[in-house]
């Protein structure tokens, strides 16, 4: 799967980048069919204990998932966002199967 990282008003470090990649691509361990992803990093000036957000956006066929966290620590928040979309791609394919 294809991962593309955009780091809005400032340049991520490649550990950073690394981190994301590998946490964003393990979700093709749940659903195979993932086309691509685009994750966001942005800095939230007016929260200052808890201002950095990712934001990750996976296209399936069909359907757009999308998840929004904001934590202390980018890793932090990418974890969270990523288990937000494990329980969304469990959900989906339980749909889809249904039909």
């Amino acid at each position: 799967m294809k991962v593309k990282v955009q780091s809005i008003h400032f340049d991520a470090d490649s550990k950073l980048l690394e981190f994301i990649e590998e946490k964003v691509d393990k979700l093709t361990h749940f659903y195979e069919d993932i086309i691509d992803s685009e994750v966001f990093l942005r800095i939230d000036k007016g929260d200052e204990k808890g201002n950095k957000i990712a934001e990750i956006k996976i296209n399936t066929p069909g359907k757009t998932l999308f998840a929004k966290e904001q934590c202390k620590t980018f890793e932090e928040a990418t974890d969270s966002a990523v288990e937000s979309l494990r329980k969304q791609i469990t959900k989906h394919k339980e749909k889809t199967r249904g039909n």
